[in-house]
């Protein structure tokens, strides 16, 4: 089903001009576009495409000159990533899961279900679950026993939820996520070499043996409104308390979440992060990908780590770091000018003063 110029335009509230009764049934790159098709050129860097391409309308950047690039139709966009965080969700139909619960799904009969779900075959729900309405669950999910998931959940194939996990409302997972599964918590009978390390910072007295006993997770995962987890990522249920995620944080692919590590609202955290076991994450922290978060330690609201940053201490509120191990990022650039100018540096110190 297509869309009218005049409807995305409202869907938006963005402005636009033309010929808006233009209807369009998807959207692509401005040269591989077809005439059905809404040409997305946000920025002025785009616009030679639009003449590559056959649209007719294209989304574009604010005060552009739609006609000189002969479209019949325009949509203005003063902020290009916005707008195609509204046009994308008009044009996703998402997956297509048969309304009802499909008969090759295995539901317990104390579990319940919301009106209006869609659930597909191969799925396992477990006894005294409760999920709200609207849900839409792929095939080959299972729900463990207890868990609790709100409204409007999108779970797609594969993720398993473990069981008293607690989700709250518009909760999307994609496939292969793991949530609630045992915290990685092992102890000796006598003091670890790794206790002895983080005492001393390298030193060793001598090696002994030994073995490890495991701590079971008796604790859950406890996760807010508005959350989204990447496929393959994995959250581990607290030993005695609750992993807890907050409302609105998003975690990419291949993200890993220990042992009671608290998370706060509107987070993100990017491919491949590991936040380590009793961590704290404030609100609004910004990891990117292969950040590392020591166990044990606090970052504070509002911190952004560049990519593969390591952070082994306290980061306090509003800081940006980069680098092995984490520093603050104008002092990690300067260190890089530093260790680029070595190689001359250490030239000129070998040829030692003139003594002619």
């Amino acid at each position: 089903m297509g869309h009218s110029i005049a409807d995305i335009a409202k869907a938006l509230g963005a402005e636009a001009a033309g010929d808006l009764s233009v209807v369009v049934t998807g959207a692509a790159e401005p040269a591989s576009a077809t005439a059905d098709h809404l040409a997305l050129a946000m920025d002025p860097k785009y616009a030679d495409g639009i003449g590559k391409g056959s649209a007719v309308a294209a989304l574009l950047w604010q005060g552009a000159d739609w006609q000189a690039l002969g479209l019949k139709a325009a949509i203005f966009a003063p902020r290009g990533r916005l707008a195609m965080a509204g046009l994308s969700r008009m044009l996703d139909a998402g997956p297509v899961i048969a309304d009802g619960i499909h008969a090759m799904a295995l539901v317990d009969p104390s579990a319940q279900i919301g009106e209006g779900a869609a659930i597909a075959p191969f799925v396992v729900i477990g006894a005294g679950v409760v999920i709200g309405p609207n849900a839409r669950i792929a095939s080959h999910v299972s729900i463990a026993e207890g868990a609790r998931i709100g409204a409007d959940a999108l779970i797609l194939q594969g993720a398993r939820i473990g069981a008293r996990v607690v989700i709250g409302d518009r909760f999307i997972c994609q496939p292969g996520a793991v949530i609630g599964a045992d915290g990685f918590s092992f102890v000796t009978p006598e003091k670890s070499g790794v206790e002895e390390i983080r005492e001393t910072l390298g030193k060793r007295d001598g090696v002994t043996a030994q073995s490890w006993t495991r701590i079971h997770s008796l604790g859950a995962v406890s996760i807010g409104d508005d959350v989204e987890i990447g496929a393959n990522a994995c959250i581990d249920r607290g030993t005695i308390r609750d992993t807890a995620i907050g409302d609105g944080t998003k975690l990419d692919n291949l993200v890993h979440i220990g042992h009671n590590v608290q998370v706060g609202q509107d987070c993100l955290l990017c491919g491949q992060v590991g936040v380590a076991g009793s961590s704290r994450i404030g609100n609004r922290v910004v990891l990117a990908g292969q950040c590392g978060v020591n166990d044990n330690i606090f970052v504070g609201d509002d911190v952004i780590a560049g990519g593969a940053t390591k952070i082994f201490t306290n980061a306090p509120a509003g800081r940006v770091l980069l680098g092995y191990p984490a520093v603050k990022m104008e002092t990690h650039l300067e260190m890089q000018k530093a260790l680029r100018r070595l190689p001359r540096w250490m030239k000129t110190a070998s040829q030692g003063p003139d003594k002619t």
